[in-house]
């Protein structure tokens, strides 16, 4: 689509118009269909996002290992009690909703890959509670998954957005910029500053490692999801408010290029290594390839 964010910004710049419409103009052009078509087909996904993120605070969702489930049920009942959470009613709403689509995906439930099953609660978890904090309409929402898909694309060009071949900073790295680069444009920022804040939040995820617990995409999967919705707010305040990465958001993506080449295997979704490492790690692994009930596991992790 695009080689470089530098190339879709100065687009966007030059134009004048947001970066969603640049990028459905260009998707456009490669697909041969129209503006239109591929705006509705974005209109379904939204409504999947939409139905993960309900599904997964309104009633606990637990995996078939057991090891992974409930948490954003529980984050979203405590905070529908009155709590008020350090992290304020929007970080936290997001933080639950991300998880929650997270939970779904591990309960085989149906989700919309962005840019990953792995990372999948993110960007819905973000911008389904921007539009609940600031009543932004479905059709703001919809460009915005553009303007994220956009960039989605430069990363997957330059860099990675597989855990295998990059480490979770390719998978959850990836989709906190997107939504970033998502929530600057909905909030009213320019195209430079989308492209500050997948610079910001890149910058901070360099190095995670993808280490799942008996290969599943659970722990520490879901919670990650979690800490990409924070990472990606922390980026979008600090550009709004004129904060600039030294470092150009094209060659940050390079960077994370480099270093996925150079993690080692065992840190690459290969279970071998980091937490999927551990003592516990290890143990429920193999209480999972032994096929123990989901209830010897229910002791581990409870339902809320």
């Amino acid at each position: 689509m695009f080689e470089s964010l530098a190339e879709m910004i100065a687009l966007a710049e030059t134009k004048k118009q947001p970066l969603h419409h640049i990028i459905i103009t260009r998707e456009a052009e490669l697909t041969d269909r129209t503006p239109e078509t591929i705006w509705s087909l974005m209109r379904k996904r939204l409504e999947v996002m939409r139905h993960s993120a309900e599904e997964g605070v309104s009633s606990p969702v637990r995996s078939l290992s057991g090891i992974s489930g409930g948490d954003a049920r529980k984050l979203w009942r405590h905070l529908e009690s009155g709590y008020q959470p350090i992290t304020g009613p929007i970080l936290s709403r997001a933080i639950a909703r991300a998880m929650a689509v997270n939970e779904v995906n591990a309960g085989m439930g149906c989700i919309v890959a962005t840019p990953t099953a792995g990372s999948a609660g993110i960007l819905p978890g973000v911008l389904l509670t921007l539009q609940e904090a600031y009543g932004f309409s479905d059709e703001d929402l919809i460009n915005a998954l553009f303007t994220a898909s956009g960039v989605g694309a430069v990363i997957a060009r330059r860099a990675s957005i597989s855990g295998a071949a990059g480490g979770c900073q390719a998978e959850t790295g990836s989709a906190a910029a997107m939504a970033a680069a998502a929530s600057v444009e909905l909030l009213g920022g320019t195209p430079h500053q989308s492209g500050q804040a997948v610079a910001i939040t890149l910058k901070n995820m360099l190095g995670l490692v993808c280490d799942p617990v008996a290969g599943l995409v659970e722990v520490p999967c879901v919670k990650r999801n979690a800490a990409g919705a924070a990472q990606c707010f922390i980026a979008v305040d600090l550009a709004m408010a004129g904060v600039e990465s030294v470092i150009p958001p094209d060659e940050v993506i390079d960077a994370m290029a480099r270093i996925g080449r150079r993690m080692d295997p065992s840190l690459k979704e290969t279970a071998e290594g980091g937490l999927a490492a551990t003592p516990t790690g290890r143990r429920l692994a193999q209480m999972i390839w032994q096929g123990k009930p989901p209830e010897e596991l229910e002791k581990r992790h409870p339902a809320p």
